[in-house]
């Protein structure tokens, strides 16, 4: 029986999610899992330059994980790669790292490889390409501590079992009204505690939250401060030349430093806080591979939604002092 009365929960916010088409999925790496069994893959060909949480699942869901590398171009390497099209129960999987892969590259890999996974993580306003299974992750673009899209054409259904995320939001609400620093641990605590975590359906807060937030104006501010860092940083930045700017609302402003560990502790001194991704790749990667040196020596600058044309000089201001 449904209760009436007592104290007043969190309100319905009511609105409309960016995607409310996609299957929604409590992690990024649940999803992909879940994907993967579904539709029975037992073979995953994926970049070197990816988080270890993500190959660490897939291989604890029982599916063989095969590393291809990467070109300077964040572009897979087709000699690392076996000779499409792959059969029934393998897979290619794409990291669209920092919004590289337009929908026409990765058709063509599809074309070519037939079964494709394309991780839209970086990339959360790219619309899936046509008749490709895609991932999003939410973490990475908004203030939420959950969530995931899985866009297939494959009939899954849905897990059973809803999460739920109300004892998560410490960290984030606490970075509302207080500094990152003071709730560090509580989201540091918050990412390890998805160790091992089963897929679940996306939780009704999340879901919540995410229906009620303006993706429109995000997504333009996004544009305009990418936009910003890049007038001041493109000609000092050799990636300039490499990357090209997200068509979709961008995820960071992608940086190359040579003393990648010496800048970010120098930008942390100024309070300007980058965080290393792929730190696994650093330690496991081939030494002077493109992977490890990416993964060390890329400044992920922050563009997010949280700031403006002020914030945006300050961060250009503090790396160029870096050079």
């Amino acid at each position: 029986m449904k209760e009436i009365g007592g104290y007043l929960e969190f309100e319905d916010l009511g609105g409309r999610e960016y995607y409310p088409g996609l299957m929604k999925l409590n992690l990024g790496r649940t999803a992909c899992t879940f994907y993967l069994k579904g539709t029975g893959v037992r073979r995953l060909y994926m970049p070197v330059f990816m988080c270890e949480s993500l190959t660490d699942a897939v291989r604890e869901a029982g599916i063989e994980v095969i590393f291809y590398d990467c070109d300077r171009q964040l572009m897979p390497v087709p000699s690392s790669l076996p000779a499409g099209p792959l059969p029934d129960d393998e897979c290619l999987f794409l990291c669209n790292a920092y919004g590289q892969l337009e929908n026409d590259l990765i058709l063509s890999f599809r074309e070519t490889y037939r079964r494709v996974l394309a991780d839209n993580t970086h990339a959360f306003f790219q619309a899936p390409a046509p008749g490709v299974a895609t991932l999003y992750s939410v973490r990475k673009f908004f203030g939420v501590t959950d969530g995931a899209y899985l866009a297939t054409d494959v009939p899954l259904a849905p897990p059973e079992e809803r999460d739920e995320s109300h004892a998560r939001f410490t960290h984030v609400l606490g970075r509302y009204e207080r500094d990152a620093g003071t709730f560090y641990r509580a989201m540091l605590d918050n990412a390890h505690g998805y160790e091992g975590a089963p897929v679940r359906r996306m939780s009704r807060l999340t879901e919540n939250l995410l229906g009620a937030l303006p993706y429109g104006e995000i997504e333009e501010k996004r544009k305009a401060n990418y936009a910003r860092l890049a007038q001041k940083l493109d000609r000092h930045n050799p990636l300039s030349f490499v990357f090209h700017t997200p068509c979709g609302g961008p995820f960071v402003y992608p940086f190359y430093i040579h003393d990648g560990p010496a800048a970010r502790k120098a930008l942390a001194a100024r309070k300007i806080f980058v965080p290393t991704y792929w730190n696994n790749v650093i330690r496991d990667a081939r030494p002077g591979s493109v992977e490890a040196d990416y993964a060390a020596n890329i400044l992920a600058l922050p563009c997010d939604q949280r700031y403006g044309p002020e914030e945006m000089d300050t961060v250009a201001e503090a790396v160029l002092a870096c050079l």
